[in-house]
């Protein structure tokens, strides 16, 4: 079991992600913007971060550079979760410090399996 710290605007996907995680018996907490994500992680210290990218103020590319690049963060691996799927997106997801890219809506079974490959 991992503690995951799920950071997305809409309530529908927190409420998505956070039922598949809890079936797999994964602790969620939760963050529904980049400025909070990134304070939730430096407080809380979770396992693993999945970070969507389109939200207001600080998106997921500046969280993610910011968790990555901090020392007090930069071992907590970052997956984005996003709706963004070129491959573009993929390479900036990646430079920004992500250690996993997923595209919503997303598969449960690639979502289980990127978690136990970062945190098994």
């Amino acid at each position: 079991m991992a503690r995951i710290l799920v950071v997305d605007d809409s309530p529908t996907e927190i409420r998505k992600i956070t039922s598949i995680l809890e079936k797999h018996n994964h602790e969620i907490l939760t963050a529904d913007n980049g400025a909070d994500g990134v304070a939730k992680a430096r407080s809380e210290s979770p396992d693993l971060v999945l970070m969507d990218v389109v939200m207001p103020g600080l998106n997921g590319f500046q969280a993610t550079r910011q968790l990555t690049r901090a020392e007090e963060t930069a071992h907590i691996p970052v997956v984005i979760v996003t709706t963004k799927d070129q491959e573009t997106d993929k390479v900036w997801g990646t430079r920004q410090g992500a250690k996993g890219y997923l595209v919503k809506p997303v598969d449960e079974q690639a979502l289980i399996d990127t978690i136990n490959q970062l945190v098994g």
